[in-house]
């Protein structure tokens, strides 16, 4: 057997093609909202969730598919599909924008490099190696997305945009040679020898599947409207986030790649500590309920706030919100029997997949339906202050106040979700400590507004051991720019 890639195959090579994708992602962020405004002026909000809408659609439509061939074909060559066609339009930002923007939203169908990633991990590693595997992986990913567009502003602003787009397609190609030339295959020949020529069936390529065995379970039905009530303005909010900061509020390059720094460390800081500390003393219904109450504070916040020191108390506010999904997977895998946790995950991540095509667009279509346009604003002028944006409405941010009210209703049904467990107490407590930690990726692949993926269907990830609660791995989620 010929051996491709340096070394044995390890959770360290996932890490590195995680790192080096969404940091050259991310130092895009700056140049991407100059470059949306200049080429959708008059309605850049509509449009930019139009493109997130369709790319987040997509990804949920393809994840399933993409996972069912990994498993024949091997995670390597998916691995170099995902990256490439995930990166591709990145030289296009300042080639021709209309290709750059149709690209992104068509890179959807691959933008699932996080699903073969876990699957790839759990190749590597064996059951209880792998909730620090995906920690070390979900920590990687925060971290690119916490530095790497502090780095683009700083580039842009000394030296232009041509520059950063010129350096994130150089780091775009290193991952893709990286993966050519240094990442070996995890998936073992006889498996792929076995499962070669195996037909892929609708029931593994089918994105539905999971959504339609959500009525099953009343408990199950509560914790996945819970969900889809949260996290569809979630989705939306960051799509659309760091334009309304940048047109809105007047937030300069510098000033937006602080915040988004900031936020995101506290979101970690929010996901470790405190997230630790709550479930041990408030237990994991209650916890959710907490982290519902600060999404409320923060969406009602942003809603109504105009000034800038509103938008820096709510994004710490939005920091602790971020324990919610952590939360809702410890809840999600007590709730559910031993034998059936992969499933209730699967509707799960379903769910989330479906709100990161759906919020983009219904935050769009809001800002446009409010009169939240750019008609009469000047083109971005690096970090020159611009004059107000003109609103013909009361209300600076319609979509988040929108948010907060279904969150408001996700709270309600939340409140009637019943705490129970599947084993013993002392297992119960076990699983809540070891739940968090794979978690703080959540908000982060949010925060970063980057791709957003699920775990795929059928992958190693998404089926846990039928045992006690204590050994399953919490639900884990990707993101975009």
């Amino acid at each position: 057997m010929t051996i491709q890639g340096i070394g044995r195959p390890s959770v360290y090579h996932a890490v590195v093609v995680i790192f080096l994708e969404f940091f050259s992602w991310g130092l895009l962020t700056t140049p991407m909202l100059t470059v949306l405004h200049e080429t959708f002026p008059q309605h850049t909000f509509l449009m930019n969730g139009l493109i997130q809408g369709v790319k987040g659609l997509l990804s949920f439509m393809s994840a399933p598919l993409i996972g069912a061939l990994s498993d024949v074909w091997g995670r390597r060559s998916f691995l170099l599909v995902t990256v490439f066609f995930t990166c591709a339009p990145i030289p296009l930002m300042r080639l021709s924008p209309w290709w750059y923007f149709a690209m992104i939203s068509m890179s959807g169908a691959f933008s699932v490099t996080f699903s073969v990633i876990f699957a790839y991990v759990a190749d590597v590693t064996d059951e209880r190696e792998r909730s620090t595997a995906y920690g070390l992986v979900s920590a990687t990913f925060a971290a690119s997305l916490v530095t790497s567009p502090a780095i683009g502003a700083y580039l842009s602003a000394w030296y232009g945009d041509n520059l950063v787009v010129l350096v994130a397609t150089l780091i775009a190609l290193a991952d893709i040679c990286f993966i050519l030339l240094a990442v070996p295959e995890s998936l073992p020949d006889k498996m792929r020898l076995s499962s070669w020529g195996t037909p892929i069936s609708w029931e593994q390529a089918d994105p539905f599947a999971s959504l339609r065995k959500v009525g099953q379970d009343s408990t199950v039905l509560l914790i996945c409207i819970t969900v889809f009530l949260s996290y569809l303005p979630e989705a939306g909010q960051y799509s659309s986030f760091f334009l309304y900061l940048r047109q809105v509020i007047n937030f300069s390059s510098t000033t937006l790649a602080v915040f988004i720094g900031v936020v995101g460390i506290l979101s970690i800081v929010a996901q470790t500590l405190f997230l630790t500390l709550l479930m041990r003393t408030l237990g994991t219904k209650n916890t959710v309920l907490l982290g519902l109450g600060f999404q409320i504070l923060q969406l009602a916040w942003y809603g109504f706030g105009s000034e800038p020191w509103m938008m820096w108390a709510a994004g710490a506010v939005a920091a602790m919100s971020s324990i919610t999904f952590p939360a809702v997977s410890a809840l999600v895998s007590q709730s559910a029997d031993p034998d059936k946790q992969g499933v209730v995950q699967g509707m799960i991540t379903g769910i989330r997949g479906l709100c990161n095509g759906l919020g983009p667009a219904l935050y769009g279509f809001i800002f446009f339906l409010f009169n939240v346009e750019f008609n009469s604003m000047d083109p971005i002028q690096g970090d020159y202050n611009i004059d107000p944006l003109p609103l013909d409405t009361l209300i600076p941010g319609p979509p988040f106040l929108l948010g907060a009210c279904t969150v408001v209703i996700a709270f309600l049904v939340a409140l009637f979700i019943p705490e129970k467990t599947s084993c013993s107490s002392s297992s119960s407590q076990l699983s809540l400590n070891d739940k968090p930690h794979p978690d703080s990726k959540e908000s982060m692949s949010s925060l970063a507004g980057v791709h957003i993926n699920t775990p795929l269907p059928g992958s190693d990830e998404e089926s846990p051991p039928a045992a006690c609660d204590a050994d399953f791995e919490p639900l884990l989620h990707d993101s975009i720019v």
